[in-house]
């Protein structure tokens, strides 16, 4: 239970780092559309001021010293402005592609696209208060771009999570592959001396047996050891496959396992139709996937249930289903049991399907996954394999 409260809690900072780059992302697109409100109104303040300027301009008197209004209306450098009359047909423009604007179709969808975008216009009139044109503006090139920033920035602010992210989750990996492979390759080597002893012992015990077999079933558990210190002395390296038959290999593990287990557990397999069946594996490697799978459904059962073993193929595939009728997976942990460390087990290091997903999907090039599981009912594992061609 203490595992599987780690792997909840590395969840919970996923979450956490997630809801970080929200609110980067949030207060980034609320500065950004406050600077933006604020260099919309300025723009506004400065189109009034050019409107104003060009009424005065119209109205002014021919004598009168026009030189300001004119440079008012020749610093509107970036703003697109189009003065029309009051029939909508165009009189000037400014800050808008003059060699598009020689187009009429342009003209027309330009103006039409000035209407939409503004909620209002200007209007400029004679002295004596007469409509005479209207002028239309839309935001300068600048503050259009200003609109896409914070999206830009938002999608940078995930890149660079995701990327560290990334980096963490290979870091972690490269690091967990070494904790693997040192105490696997550790695990065999102090494994061999106790081995090489016992089987001495074995021999002599041989000799003083008097028909009990103790020294038959003693044998059978060191040759037991043997394979499985050739199991972890195979983690690291990549294992031979050869062409062997599936279903012999599944009933070994299953045969071991019928005697280690509760009578009350009942384990079943019908291979009749797949006795043929040949495909390349690693006997020893392949037999430790099945135990552990059982055993991880043993455990599950708790003391009385069934295991049900199926096989399926297409013309490509094969199709291994572990069946067990115990206590379920939740559907959240679907992935997460595969990963090394989770266990629901007040004790034990949670390494089992871990090692089933190593040895199916990097050393078998095949598939394992959760492909049912329902809570109280039981859990179906699925191993898919590649037939030889």
């Amino acid at each position: 239970m203490a595992k599987a409260k780690i792997y909840r809690q590395k969840r919970k900072w996923k979450y956490l780092l997630f809801l970080f780059a929200i609110v980067i992302g949030g207060l980034s697109l609320w500065y950004t559309n406050s600077l933006m409100t604020k260099l919309s109104l300025e723009e506004r303040k400065r189109i009034e001021l050019w409107a104003e300027a060009t009424q005065q301009l119209i109205n002014s008197d021919p004598e009168q010293d026009v030189n300001f209004l004119f440079e008012v209306l020749r610093n509107n450098e970036t703003i697109p402005v189009l003065l029309v009359d009051m029939e909508d047909n165009i009189l000037s423009y400014r800050n808008i592609d003059s060699v598009k604007m020689a187009n009429h179709k342009y003209k027309t969808e330009k103006l039409q696209e000035f209407k939409t975008n503004q909620k209002d216009h200007f209007v400029i009139k004679t002295e004596d208060g007469i409509p005479l044109n209207k002028i239309f503006y839309s935001d300068s090139l600048l503050l259009k771009k200003l609109h896409y920033y914070p999206y830009i920035q938002l999608g940078i602010v995930f890149l660079f999570i995701f990327m560290a992210y990334l980096a963490f989750s290979v870091s972690r990996k490269a690091e967990q592959d070494q904790v693997w492979l040192g105490m696997s390759k550790e695990t065999a080597h102090q494994l061999g001396t106790p081995i090489s002893s016992l089987m001495a012992w074995v021999e002599i015990l041989k000799e003083t047996d008097t028909g009990k077999g103790f020294s038959a079933e003693l044998e059978k558990d060191v040759q037991r050891l043997e394979k499985i210190a050739e199991r972890f002395s195979k983690i690291g390296s990549q294992p031979q496959l050869v062409p062997i038959g599936l279903t012999k290999t599944i009933e070994n593990s299953l045969n071991y396992l019928r005697t280690r287990v509760p009578k009350s557990i009942e384990i079943i397999a019908n291979f009749r139709d797949y006795k043929d069946l040949i495909i390349p594996l690693n006997q020893e490697l392949f037999e430790w996937v099945i135990e552990n799978i059982c055993k991880n459904a043993v455990d599950a059962i708790g003391t009385k249930g069934k295991i049900k073993v199926a096989l399926e193929q297409n013309s490509k595939k094969i199709f291994i289903d572990i069946t067990d009728t115990g206590k379920g997976i939740p559907k959240s942990a679907f992935k997460t049991v595969f990963s090394p460390g989770y266990t629901t087990k007040s004790r034990g290091w949670g390494l089992g399907l871990s090692l089933v997903k190593r040895i199916i999907e990097q050393y078998h090039n095949g598939k394992v996954f959760v492909k049912h599981s329902e809570l109280g009912v039981g859990t179906t594992f699925r191993i898919v394999l590649k037939k030889s061609k």
